[in-house]
């Protein structure tokens, strides 16, 4: 199950390599900031940067780290990610294929390890979360952040709903609670927790994935159907744009 579902997220993420490193809405904003002060004070030796995605994580550790590993599943996302670290003349960013659950690195073998907008794409969270923990060392410092539920049934079924409707590869976005509970058994210490919230444009927010038009169309009948409460939380609005809650937690390695 777990490499059928590896598939899936490299053939969702793999075509659109180009749209995550253009993405406004994962170039720009102020957890990357947060995440930069962190790491210029640490100033680490081996940083990871787990679930890179569109690279805009490795590409702001490298100027404060000795190495930087971007991993990721998808190696056209990764490619994409060393040319424009070459572009940017950032030549301490290394490209390493695999998944969260099963990472090719020895015990204690980073400084620092951050995680942004990953982990709901995991097949086995749990798993994930004892790998990072795994290969950090102890007393060394972690960064998650991803879109998260807002734990009501109600808001957590609409969420995860239309997640799935608009990228096939979304397992679950998972709660504040579910998130500091599995930090803890993972071997996690917490340090600081903030959420804010980011607005989805519907047209660029399905844009980017490709959603097939048919279920653009589901999410929108979903999101008309909703109740009072739904609507209201998620902000949405008359063209399906929506407010999103995003979670970030630092932590440490115990």
């Amino acid at each position: 199950m777990e490499r059928a579902h590896q598939r899936i997220v490299e053939a969702q993420f793999g075509p659109r390599a180009i749209a995550y490193v253009e993405s406004a809405v994962h170039a720009h904003s102020t957890d990357l900031e947060a995440i930069e002060a962190i790491v210029r004070d640490i100033r680490p030796l081996r940083a990871l940067d787990l679930g890179a995605g569109g690279g805009h994580v490795s590409y702001l550790l490298a100027p404060h780290a000795g190495v930087v590993t971007a991993i990721d599943l998808s190696p056209d996302m990764l490619a994409a990610v060393a040319a424009t670290a070459h572009k940017k003349g950032l030549s301490n960013i290394e490209t390493v294929q695999a998944p969260a659950e099963q990472l090719p690195f020895d015990d204690a073998a980073f400084d620092f390890l951050a995680c942004r907008y990953s982990a709901h794409h995991w097949c086995d969270f749990e798993t994930g979360l004892r790998q990072a923990r795994r290969v950090l060392k102890r007393g060394r410092r972690a960064v998650f952040i991803d879109a998260c539920s807002p734990g009501p049934a109600l808001l957590d079924t609409h969420l995860q709903a239309v997640e799935l409707l608009r990228d096939t590869s979304h397992v679950r976005a998972y709660s504040a609670s579910e998130w500091t509970a599995a930090l803890t058994l993972s071997g996690f210490g917490l340090i600081n927790f903030r959420t804010w919230r980011l607005r989805m444009d519907f047209p660029v927010w399905t844009a980017r994935m490709s959603t097939p038009e048919e279920n653009a169309r589901a999410i929108r009948a979903l999101q008309t159907a909703a109740s009072a409460e739904t609507k209201l939380h998620f902000a949405i609005e008359a063209d399906g744009s929506f407010l999103l809650d995003i979670l970030m937690i630092e932590a440490t390695a115990k």
